[in-house]
């Protein structure tokens, strides 16, 4: 028996479901205007939201087992309360009305249904208890809640729509990406189901045809291979030169660009360098021979592919910026491994490449890239440009990522120089762009809104600081009178920006002006990082490179025994403090030789989590090509999160998504166990002694340390950023927040 049924009261009205889950914004910008209107009609059965009759003792089994996976859901926090607690309480709640009491208020819905059989219902029921199980296998986090709001309306709306004859209707009206992911319950409707899928698959090729074994051989299977191509070629590729029958599925489609492709499968010896050139082969510009000529000289190579970026080729565009990225960083990587050579050795490299060359290189290289390699590039981009200046080359180069650029210029102080390159009258035209347009995109696209937040934190010019303050309340007033859809992400974009530009040099009273939407920015309680048994956990990685080896060595001067007991195995070693009254730990697997070093830290891993020892910090020791297997395991438990690696200052949105309220520490360029060790211990001396983080303090501190050390430390820590001072990241966590808040006005 469905152990919350009787627990549900019966309305005497309810707010009408959305008919469509698509625009959700226009339909908020309706609201702010209208008044809402009261439904007042009697509701229908499968309306209300409480069981009319108990469930058939032939239908419980399948009721219990939605009831089983929401009590999975439930036990998430520890406890089976009809609550799921996380740390964002704005999270919690919405996860709790979405599974807690949306789930069986549709298991509701289906068993008052009057015209459903006995096995319609079981049915629905079966696709209702695969929606909850993927639910539960769907990371638990803000960014995941409008996906599953949406989602669970659709499914009931289905329902209803599947038993009052109007499935046709609906589904005309919605055939997204909630009708697509339902579609199981339009198994009795092929035209319908192939419209969603059809449908879906012009605007979501890329997701369509990652899901194309599920309609290979349905005719509609052609226009979708067809339409993905232009999209996503890379995919397409990886079909035509595998040995499923998905090869056959795309070798017969007489699309001429899926063909283009499937003549790189079939005759490159490089499949995947040739793509980029996609548009060459399709356009019959050059043979698939010449383009593998081109692709086996590295220097021949890169510049090739930054003439598809000047001459702006929209075919396979995704993936030569790509490749364009991966070959770069190469070069880049190159460069940075010479730090200690002299400049005419260290660069010999990469005279071959002009001003656009450099300036790729210098985007694609952003997370790694160290400060002589990028100021060394600057100047050489700088004359290489001659006689063009510095808009003539964005606008050579189409603004291609030109925030990104900018934002680097600023954090690596080339943007005045850069700016002097260039007539008044196109600089003032250039800046006003730089912070324009931000409303645009998807609503998680932040990328450019991201640049201008950094940008700024990073400028040291008044009269600049003054301009752009000014552009930026401009348009959020535009933002607040337009009636463009893309209205409601611009007031949020350019009204986040507007608190945090006029209050970004008083932290404190920016955390004042955002504590509705982010917690603290400039301290963190001890309390929050501690777990259920009252510690503090906190989680290192490291890699069994050579610099792996070298920060593990300096990293455990930081635990003296005489305030630290220690104890160790094959794969890790753990640190705990000695004060009794308020307990730290500390976990650090050993940086063996690739690949045990992954084997241990995902030992660690699992011996953390049968233990339920959640670590409330992290501290990621490596380069920034490791950072993704580091940031894999971070939870929302997570608080503080530093990066001490190359790049890591690029990488706010990867952590913030499994991490949410994390404080980010963080570097512009390289990482530097000088620098680390100092920070490591500001951040452990307070938490041994009950108080909180308080980085206004910490930074205090680190600077007068820093003061007396040598010039490159001080050059080193200065590119460090603080998490009141980490702009970026301030602005992802209160947009994402305040998204949400809007999301449940809806």
């Amino acid at each position: 028996m469905w152990q919350y049924a009787n627990k549900f009261s019966i309305f005497l009205c309810v707010v009408l479901l959305l008919a469509s889950v698509g625009d959700v914004h226009g339909q908020r910008r309706k609201k702010r205007n209208k008044k809402t209107k009261v439904r007042t009609e009697q509701l229908k059965p499968h309306e209300i939201d409480t069981l009319l009759q108990p469930i058939p003792i032939n239908r419980q089994a399948f009721t219990d087992k939605i009831a089983h996976q929401v009590n999975i859901a439930d036990r998430k926090d520890g406890s089976l309360d009809q609550k799921i607690e996380v740390d964002d309480p704005t999270v919690s709640e919405a996860y709790t009305q979405i599974i807690i009491q949306g789930v069986p208020r549709v298991m509701n819905h289906i068993e008052n249904m009057q015209s459903a059989s006995h096995t319609g219902k079981i049915a629905y029921h079966r696709a209702l208890e695969d929606m909850v199980k993927s639910f539960n296998a769907r990371p638990m986090s803000s960014s995941e809640i409008t996906y599953m709001r949406r989602r669970l309306r659709n499914f009931d709306e289905l329902i209803d729509a599947l038993e009052t004859n109007s499935i046709k209707q609906y589904v005309n009206k919605n055939a997204n990406i909630y009708t697509l992911d339902n579609s199981e319950l339009l198994r009795d409707y092929p035209q319908q189901k192939a419209f969603v899928f059809q449908t879906v698959g012009k605007v979501r090729p890329e997701v369509m045809i990652r899901r194309l074994p599920e309609f290979a051989k349905e005719a509609y299977a052609d226009p979708i291979v067809a339409t993905a191509a232009q999209v996503v070629p890379g995919t397409i590729l990886t079909y035509a030169t595998s040995t499923s029958y998905l090869n056959a599925v795309v070798r017969r489609n007489a699309d001429p660009l899926v063909q283009a492709i499937v003549r790189i499968a079939s005759e490159s010896r490089s499949p995947l360098k040739a793509l980029p050139f996609l548009g060459d082969v399709y356009h019959k510009r050059k043979t698939v021979r010449q383009i593998d000529a081109i692709t086996n000289d590295p220097v021949a190579y890169y510049k090739a592919l930054v003439q598809l970026k000047v001459q702006n080729e929209t075919l396979a565009a995704d993936y030569i910026d790509k490749e364009l990225n991966h070959r770069g960083l190469q070069l880049v990587r190159k460069v940075n491994e010479l730090h200690d050579a002299p400049a005419a050795t260290r660069f010999k490299s990469l005279l071959p490449f002009g001003a656009e060359d450099l300036y790729f290189m210098m985007i694609g290289s952003q997370d790694e890239i160290y400060t002589s390699s990028f100021t060394w590039m600057f100047g050489r981009m700088m004359e290489k440009m001659k006689p063009m200046s510095g808009d003539q080359l964005l606008d050579k180069v189409h603004k291609n990522h030109f925030r990104t650029f900018i934002r680097m210029c600023a954090g690596y102080n080339t943007l005045t120089p850069f700016l002097a390159s260039i007539e008044r009258t196109q600089k003032e035209t250039l800046m006003k762009e730089f912070v324009a347009g931000l409303e645009q995109g998807e609503q998680d696209d932040l990328t450019d809104a991201v640049d201008v937040a950094d940008a700024f934190g990073s400028l040291s010019d008044p009269e600049l600081i003054s301009f752009l303050k000014a552009e930026v309340k401009t348009h959020l007033n535009h933002m607040r009178s337009s009636q463009l859809e893309s209205a409601d992400k611009g007031e949020i974009v350019y009204g986040l920006l507007h608190t945090i530009f006029e209050s970004a040099e008083n932290t404190e009273k920016l955390s004042s002006d955002l504590d509705r939407l982010v917690p603290p920015i400039t301290y963190v309680p001890n309390s929050a990082m501690r777990n259920s048994q009252g510690a503090i956990i906190v989680r290192v990685y490291f890699y069994g490179d050579a610099d792996g080896k070298i920060s593990f060595n300096s990293f455990k001067s930081n635990f003296p025994a005489a305030k630290w007991s220690s104890e160790s195995n094959k794969q890790w070693i753990k640190y705990t403090a000695k004060s009794k009254d308020h307990p730290v730990i500390v976990y650090a697997n050993l940086p063996l030789s690739e690949p045990a070093d992954e084997t241990a830290q995902r030992a660690l891993t699992q011996f953390l989590n049968e233990k339920g020892l959640d670590p409330g910090i992290v501290i990621h020791r490596g380069h920034s090509y490791h950072l993704e297997g580091s940031l894999a395991q971070l939870s929302p438990a997570t608080k503080v999160v530093m990066l001490g690696s190359c790049g890591g200052y690029h990488n706010l949105s990867a952590v913030l998504d499994k991490s949410p309220d994390a404080n980010i520490i963080s570097s512009k360029q390289i990482g530097s166990f000088s620098i680390n060790e100092p920070i490591i211990r500001e951040i452990l001396q307070p938490l041994q002694e009950g108080k909180d983080l308080d980085w206004i303090k910490a930074w205090t501190d680190l600077e007068t340390y820093f003061s007396k050390r040598s010039k490159q430390e001080k050059d080193l820590f200065s590119d460090y950023v603080p998490p009141n001072k980490n702009l970026g990241s301030i602005f992802i966590k209160a947009y994402r927040k305040q998204l949400d808040l809007l999301e449940e006005e809806v």
